[in-house]
């Protein structure tokens, strides 16, 4: 997600004690074999950005001027880092693209990055007259947040109907990041979206299907990710997004709400979500299946200067649970892999640099421990 704040330590109860291993037990995580139907991988498809990170001394009023005082390049977009993010954890299994990316630099390199870290753009095409989106991405060195200028260029004709899914065998079909994606997010006289239509045909293809959200102060949440979650298997989001599309008050004077989760949580299931809800917020994630499980863990207790930049941090977060759900491990394990994966990612300002592989994300729940229920 463009807005993820996993940024600040806390130590937080959970919901439902579930027993946290050693690392040394958590890395003990083999990929499962036996995948239903003999389908394996992820295909990801929505926006495909260039970021243009600035790190900056503060962000200035108007007719104010700030320091830039370095510039990276990075990736950005939902299926661009959670691919990537999945490539970088060491994935084993299919990673495919879709999207649209425009006829230019930006667009040929999108193409050849992928390639080189083992993703299929099979189903990314070329628009011919357009750019490929980017975004400049403001990111003050104090903290680590980031204000976005954002181009959307290709991504705003993409609708999905490229995708050949039954050209495809992939497991899990992940859409977004929806309110971002002008074509996908049009109105649909069957389903109410076009989003909900491509992810219903990804369903009758036998996908699963998961979402991703940008944040946005608006109020069309309703409108555009309530159909949509009528189709959605696995839905991932942060506290904000979460409230703003069930309407339920999560945050009050800036403290997070815990019985507002849980609400929030059950509000989706009602609106459609069928097996698993994962919300994110700077306190740690709270996960919920349909069977009834629930699991309310802490985030990582950072030292000072840690923090390079939260950019990309909630699309790590999200690969590292699509990387549980897609190998079937406990819901524990789906939530610590999606917290040290976002660790991770803010060591750099970039939205994927700081990846590495699964064994080292893991290994920083050791190094600077998870909040427990006695804090």
């Amino acid at each position: 997600m463009i807005c993820f704040q996993f940024c600040f330590p806390y130590c937080v109860k959970k919901i439902q004690f579930f027993a946290f291993f050693k690392t040394p037990n958590l890395l003990e995580i083999t990929m499962n074999q036996d995948i239903p139907n003999n389908r394996a991988g992820l295909l990801a498809g929505g926006n495909w950005i260039i970021d243009q990170v600035k790190m900056i001394d503060v962000y200035p009023k108007h007719e104010q001027l700030a320091n830039i005082s370095g510039q990276s390049q990075g990736t950005g977009g939902s299926p661009y880092n959670v691919l990537l993010d999945l490539a970088k954890l060491g994935a084993k299994f299919p990673l495919v693209g879709a999207g649209l990316v425009g006829q230019d630099a930006l667009g040929e390199y999108i193409l050849n990055d992928c390639r080189s870290n083992g993703i299929d753009p099979a189903f990314i095409s070329v628009s011919p007259g357009t750019s490929t989106s980017y975004t400049d991405v403001m990111t003050e060195i104090d903290g680590g947040r980031r204000t976005f200028f954002h181009n959307r260029g290709a991504n705003a004709t993409w609708d999905g109907s490229d995708i050949e899914f039954g050209a495809s065998n992939a497991k899990i079909f992940h859409l977004g990041y929806l309110l971002l994606l002008d074509a996908i997010d049009a109105e649909n006289s069957e389903h109410g979206t076009v989003g909900a239509a491509l992810l219903a045909k990804a369903r009758e293809a036998g996908f699963k299907t998961s979402i991703d959200v940008v944040s946005e102060d608006s109020e069309r949440f309703s409108k555009i990710i309530g159909p949509a979650l009528k189709q959605v298997d696995y839905c991932i989001l942060n506290e904000i997004e979460a409230s703003k599309v069930t309407g339920v008050e999560v945050r009050q004077d800036g403290k997070l709400i815990e019985e507002g989760v849980e609400e929030a949580t059950a509000k989706l299931f009602d609106l459609g979500v069928t097996e698993l809800v994962a919300i994110h917020f700077p306190e740690g994630s709270y996960g919920a299946r349909s069977n009834g499980e629930k699991l309310r863990q802490g985030s990582l207790a950072l030292p000072k200067g840690y923090i390079k930049g939260a950019a990309g941090a909630g699309d790590a977060f999200c690969s590292g649970v699509l990387f549980g759900v897609h190998e079937e491990w406990p819901l524990e394990k789906c939530l610590l892999t999606g917290t040290c994966a976002a660790t991770a990612c803010m060591s750099d300002p970039t939205c994927t640099d700081g990846l590495r592989s699964l064994e080292d994300c893991l290994a920083l729940a050791d190094k600077f421990g998870i909040g427990d229920d006695e804090s």
